[in-house]
């Protein structure tokens, strides 16, 4: 068994490691989903937990999201541009791409309230921010609690709309969803950071041959 200063030594290292600002790298989120209603939780039994990888550098990010039942998204954005780039292959749709502009609009901001406390939070070694947001969508009550962190300098596809009453990259989001009646849990969480180079072409914004574009994609 490794001592115990050796330990303390290796944890103190990482979290003064972790609490640099990082410029460029790669991020791993988990998402989990709930619900009240057993046919909506065997339905999401079937999807099980979702991984999304989030390749960031300088201003532009790159967000990844597959699975077996809802098939593979693509989240481009760059906040010098200020636009988007979203890639879905999808059994049901086909492949389609939409491109829309990051920068926050007044009929964003309508129906979303965004509180920042001092709470704090301390997630992975970064030291994190929580907000409480209440949103109103598409007839869907949200209720959720995020915590963000200013030394990634990565952007959300669901931070995107937060305005700038919000600001960092959100290591922890819990979100409780009242549609018609029906609620719905959702869980995201960073699992892991990686400070390490990525390539340009990552972030390429020139939709690729094959799909066609749509000015509306289900769940956007």
């Amino acid at each position: 068994m490794r001592k115990i200063l050796f330990i303390v030594a290796v944890t103190l290292s990482a979290t003064m490691f972790a609490q640099k600002q990082i410029d460029e790298g790669v991020i791993i989120s988990k998402q989990t989903m709930s619900s009240d209603n057993e046919q909506m939780n065997a339905q999401l039994a079937m999807l099980g937990d979702m991984t999304t990888t989030t390749y960031f550098k300088n201003d532009k990010s790159r967000s990844e999201l597959s699975n077996p039942m809802t098939g593979n998204t693509v989240f481009i954005a760059d906040n010098n541009s200020k636009k988007s780039l979203v890639l879905m292959d999808n059994p049901m749709i086909g492949k389609k791409y939409m491109e829309s502009d990051i920068s926050p609009s007044e009929e964003d901001a309508k129906g979303i309230s965004i509180e920042k406390t001092n709470e704090t939070k301390t997630i992975l070694g970064y030291e994190c921010t929580k907000y409480n947001v209440t949103m109103n969508r598409d007839g869907a009550d949200v209720q959720m609690e995020v915590y963000a962190t200013d030394k990634l300098k990565a952007i959300s596809q669901q931070a995107t709309t937060f305005g700038k009453e919000f600001s960092g990259f959100p290591m922890y989001m819990s979100m409780a969803i009242n549609q018609q009646g029906m609620k719905m849990n959702m869980v995201i969480e960073v699992t892991d950071v990686k400070a390490e180079k990525v390539a340009d072409e990552k972030f390429n914004m020139t939709p690729p041959e094959g799909y066609s574009k749509t000015e509306n994609l289900p769940g956007m």
